[in-house]
């Protein structure tokens, strides 16, 4: 258990709920506990302390094949760009963003005359950042646009094993944290397990799910989810759907009805369509996102199991090809641990602060 999960527990154990009709009862801290607190407080990681240990594979990987690039070299030539196009593509930023960064370091190598390889990290720290899409999101409502009396829909797709359904559960646990009332949609008729899988993680975030049987029509139980959200007054409805790629007419045609259902009960919904995308999975997710981009206009990117993987180079070349921001990370199975992205996080996490 991490050392955060303890020390929620522990103050859960301090101040504990009492039965109806009872007052709730505060047990003092003696200097003693207040030292043991204080101590547990200073022990939490930092949040770019979660994101370097999140992402230590990918920089890992990624510098220890730069390392061998840059060996024996006293300065950037065109030698040396060809060695470094192959760090990058085999780091999964993909082709297309590759020959960006390569013709952008050209261009500098051209204009400076000159560049030796020990400035090759903070150019390629510039031009890492300056690819990937800024969110701009606020941590407060974790990172949603949730405005008063209207609740926010996310539609959530993906193919099925990217961690779409641990995703919305993370979500929704983050969101009752925050103290809003959240509606989950179990619009993944297509197996069983998945609803199943899908109400384990609304009990434990604490988040009100609706669903069917298994085989029930998707549309109708997004319509469902989002009548009670209504009724209800929820400031938040998350989506599931299915994730198979059967074929792309048949995506589409399911994805279009339940967004059409949806906006019968909230003009304008859903709000956001997340694509959630498994970044351990390499050039498959350029794949993924080609393939939902083409079927429902994807408008945010969550990309998970970046903890377990050296492929964390996926993030940069999605962001960039797709031109959709990255709103969410996944580092880790811990309920706490899908993180909203912070481009400077991310960067500071492959390069250290900058100096």
């Amino acid at each position: 258990m991490a050392l955060f999960d303890i020390f929620r527990r522990r103050k859960a154990e301090t101040v504990a709920p009492q039965s109806e009709g009872q007052a709730t009862e505060v047990t003092p801290t003696n200097g003693d506990n207040a030292a043991e607190v204080a101590s547990a407080e200073e022990a939490l990681p930092s949040q770019q302390e979660e994101i370097n240990e999140g992402l230590r594979k990918t920089k890992e990987g990624f510098f220890g094949r730069l390392a061998r690039a840059v060996a024996g070299r006293s300065q950037v030539d065109e030698s040396f760009l060809d060695e470094l196009e192959e760090v990058l593509i085999t780091s999964d930023v993909g082709v297309e963003t590759t020959v960006k960064i390569i013709h952008n370091i050209e261009a500098r190598v051209a204009r400076d005359k000159y560049m030796n390889t020990a400035e090759l990290n903070d150019i390629l720290r510039d031009e890492i950042s300056q690819l990937l899409q800024e969110c701009e999101q606020k941590s407060e409502n974790f990172g949603l646009s949730i405005t008063e009396g209207t609740p926010y829909v996310v539609m959530v797709v993906g193919v099925n094993g990217a961690g779409k359904t641990t995703t919305i559960g993370k979500l929704a646990a983050q969101l009752v944290r925050a103290g809003k009332k959240v509606y989950i949609g179990a619009a993944d008729t297509f197996r069983a397990a998945a609803i199943d899988q899908l109400q384990v993680w609304a009990d434990r975030a604490g988040a009100t799910m609706i669903r069917q049987e298994m085989g029930s029509d998707p549309a109708s139980v997004a319509f469902d989810t989002l009548k009670s959200a209504v009724a209800n007054g929820a400031d938040v409805v998350l989506i599931d759907t299915a994730g198979r790629l059967h074929n792309k007419v048949g995506l589409m045609n399911e994805l279009s009805k339940i967004r059409n259902v949806m906006g019968k009960i909230i003009p304008d919904a859903p709000h956001e369509v997340m694509l959630v995308l498994d970044g351990s999975t390499g050039q498959n997710a350029f794949e993924q996102a080609r393939q939902f981009t083409a079927a429902t206009k994807v408008n945010s990117l969550a990309i998970t199991k970046l903890d377990g993987t050296a492929k964390g180079g996926v993030v940069i070349g999605i962001s960039d090809q797709f031109s959709i921001p990255v709103h969410y990370i996944g580092i880790g199975e811990g309920i706490d641990q899908l993180k909203i992205f912070d481009r400077r996080e991310y960067v500071n996490a492959l390069f250290g602060d900058k100096k």
